[in-house]
């Protein structure tokens, strides 16, 4: 797979591409880029652009817009993955990771009875996002707000459809039987909890606005792993469709 580099939509004016200086530094410095070599460029905003370099420095890259491409690498429905914070940043990070890697649009972080961090590291957060981008083959950039109410969020989603992971006695049947049984929609929104879960009392709560509970499976999942295993279960419905 050609090696994708990002930059932001106001590094892009008519067909002059600019690159950010550590994007250049990769491609002059590690990549060895010249004149005349096409890159791949992404802006995060949906756009895939076909670069040809003009100009090469240690700490800049300047080429010419050579094609253009929309959507690139997006999945054909919004899907919005909220999950709990978690006591381990590094586990909570792969979970990002992975979300974009996946094809959510939206991955929020979300406060409940039982989380215990209520920060990210906005930096170290945005850096993991665009490594994302680039390694999987996405255009759009998933959008990470500061962290939420899990209260919060589902009263104000809009999702076409709304899913909240719970416990399987508790659920309406699994997250993949809820997909099948929808029809057709836009937008899919799944809450997962932290460690522990949602308390029962956020469930009903997020039931009020909407929000039928679902189950994972059998298994007791890591927190992670049931964000990560609920954005696949999206993903794979939806390439499905």
């Amino acid at each position: 797979m050609t090696t994708a580099f990002y930059t932001p939509p106001s590094s892009i004016r008519g067909d002059r591409v600019l690159l950010p200086d550590d994007e250049a530094r990769h491609a002059s410095t590690v990549l060895r880029k010249q004149a005349g070599d096409s890159i791949v460029v992404v802006d995060g905003e949906g756009g895939w652009h076909r670069v040809q370099i003009d100009h090469v420095s240690r700490s800049q890259v300047v080429g010419t817009r050579m094609e253009t491409r929309r959507e690139v690498g997006e999945m054909n429905v919004s899907l919005t993955v909220g999950l709990g914070l978690l006591k381990s940043r590094n586990r909570f990070e792969t979970f990002l990771e992975k979300g974009v890697e996946l094809g959510a649009a939206h991955l929020i972080p979300l406060t409940s009875d039982r989380t215990e961090k209520e920060t990210l590291r906005r930096e170290r957060t945005h850096n993991l996002l665009v490594a994302a981008l680039k390694q999987c083959g996405r255009s759009r950039l998933p959008t990470v707000p500061s962290p939420q109410p899990v209260a919060d969020v589902a009263a104000e989603t809009d999702a076409d459809l709304r899913l909240i992971c719970h416990r399987p006695a508790d659920a309406a049947g699994t997250l993949l039987q809820a997909l099948r049984r929808a029809a057709a929609p836009a937008s899919i929104t799944v809450l997962v909890g932290p460690e522990g879960g949602f308390t029962d009392g956020e469930v009903a709560a997020a039931t009020e606005e909407g929000f039928v509970p679902v189950s994972l499976g059998p298994r007791r999942l890591r927190a992670e792993t049931a964000g990560i295993t609920a954005a696949a279960t999206v993903a794979t419905w939806a390439a499905g469709r």
